[in-house]
């Protein structure tokens, strides 16, 4: 019974710091500068992209700032979904809970998608025939291994973040400045491939469909807050790491969209499998070939990693809670990790990633994101409303409130119908998927909830109740 009692008692460890909150987040997010984000080509044209691009860049800072002053104040694991388990209630915390495993689900199924292509790409170039090579056992191999790393403890794994994400972002600085004119001749021709009809091939309505995979720039950036409970300093280390990261990802984007524009035509750019690792083969350098298939790679491995332990910390916190049975909510004595939640995540990426096409992956982790986005301005209406700023002491305190969460809420409307234009049955499906998971929790699931001990910040009396 005492090591009964122990093992109950352990803890996440808190062991990171605000680089590792800036690695989880940007390493999550730049593989969609590597792959993915040039489908928004395909929906609009190059132009409508960089369009894409800029706007979702604004939606992701309103994302960026309400989940810093709300996440440094709540700074617990789960995340949004703790958020509002706190903040709005029970049934919508839920729901949350649902929308980050399915979009990190997803992300990390694409990603590993992704990294099989990769390697059919490279044995291609050494000779092989083209798709003669088997991709499956690469995938299953780097799901298995991440799974692995993510078993084995978090600060070692957020440090594996830092590194690979660092190298993939140092290859596209290198690539923009091996390109761009500054130092030798410039291969880029976007005169040339963006002029007449090409720059704008369906007119604004292209712009508004190109909304849809302009998210896949920046999506995952706001898993930073799965982090809470194993950072040293929330306060401090959430809000720089997370709006760091949008910064990051702002110049690793508008770099990336410059330098494949320049030497794709859009035809091609927007239904390629990796436009990086393509651009660096059409600059005629090696070293940059060699250089951006090694930072794909890492781009793709490091947000695999930071999705496994996103989603596992979202799926570890339902549990601990009872809104999924208790059994997840267990962390590893040793590692100090939620490793059942991590291993019973695996098969489920894998369903998707051996099964399912990559464009359909990513529009799954994109509405389920999406659905996410839409819940925050409400968040934090609700808990300014609730708790206004000289009630409870915050880590951090966004500005402009409440022009950040009105911003917010009409660019998730625009893009609902962006993605209504080419996935409406996918839409329509998620959305009946979730209210009927809703009316399971509401009717069965929620009898189980420990009730009394769901709600653990120290505030006061909500104001109005």
């Amino acid at each position: 019974m005492a090591q009964a009692q122990t093992t109950e008692h352990v803890g996440l460890a808190r062991v990171l710091g605000p680089a590792h909150i800036w690695a989880l987040g940007v390493g999550i997010v730049l593989v969609g500068e590597y792959m993915g984000w040039n489908f928004s080509v395909g929906k609009g044209g190059a132009y409508a992209a960089l369009m894409a691009c800029w706007f979702a860049g604004i939606l992701y800072t309103c994302v960026a700032m309400i989940d810093s002053e709300v996440t440094s104040t709540v700074a617990a694991a789960g995340g949004q979904y703790t958020q509002a388990k706190h903040i709005v209630g029970p049934l919508m915390a839920f729901n949350v809970g649902l929308y980050l495993v399915f979009a990190y689900t997803m992300l990390e199924a694409a990603n590993a998608i992704t990294f099989g292509f990769l390697i059919d790409t490279v044995a291609t170039m050494s000779g092989h025939e083209a798709g003669s090579l088997d991709q499956r056992p690469f995938i299953i191999l780097a799901i298995m291994f991440l799974a692995w790393l993510n078993y084995r403890g978090v600060l070692a794994t957020l440090t594996f973040n830092l590194v690979i994400t660092a190298i993939a972002f140092t290859a596209v600085i290198v690539l923009f400045l091996s390109t761009s004119g500054i130092f030798t001749d410039s291969p880029l021709r976007h005169t040339e491939l963006m002029s007449g009809p090409a720059a704008m091939p369906y007119g604004w309505l292209g712009v508004l469909a190109a909304m849809h995979f302009g998210l896949w720039y920046y999506l995952g950036i706001e898993g930073t807050t799965q982090a809470a409970e194993e950072v040293r300093s929330p306060a401090r280390s959430l809000p720089f790491g997370t709006l760091a990261g949008v910064m990051t990802l702002a110049i690793a984007a508008t770099l990336t969209w410059y330098v494949c524009s320049g030497l794709m035509p859009w035809e091609y750019l927007g239904q390629a499998g990796v436009p990086l690792f393509d651009a660096a083969r059409l600059s005629g350098s090696t070293f940059l070939m060699v250089f951006l298939g090694i930072g794909t790679m890492f781009a793709t491995l490091a947000s695999a990693n930071g999705c496994i332990n996103d989603a596992s910390r979202a799926w570890f916190a339902m549990g601990r809670d009872r809104y999924l049975p208790g059994w997840f909510g267990a962390v590893h004595p040793r590692y100090r990790t939620p490793y059942r939640a991590i291993i019973f995540l695996v098969p489920i990426a894998l369903i998707f990633a051996l099964g399912a096409p990559i464009d359909q992956v990513i529009t799954f982790s994109i509405l389920s994101g999406l659905l996410e986005y839409t819940f925050m301005p409400l968040n934090i209406i609700l808990f300014r409303r609730k708790w206004p700023l000289e009630s409870i002491n915050r880590g951090y305190e966004h500005p402009f409130h409440p022009l950040p969460a009105y911003v917010l809420l009409g660019l998730c409307g625009m893009t609902f119908f962006a993605v209504f234009l080419g996935y409406g049955t996918q839409l329509v499906a998620m959305i009946a998927f979730y209210i009927v998971v809703s009316l399971w929790f509401h009717f069965w699931r929620y009898r189980f909830v420990n009730r009394g001990a769901q709600f653990t910040m120290p505030w006061p009396k909500p104001r109005g109740y």
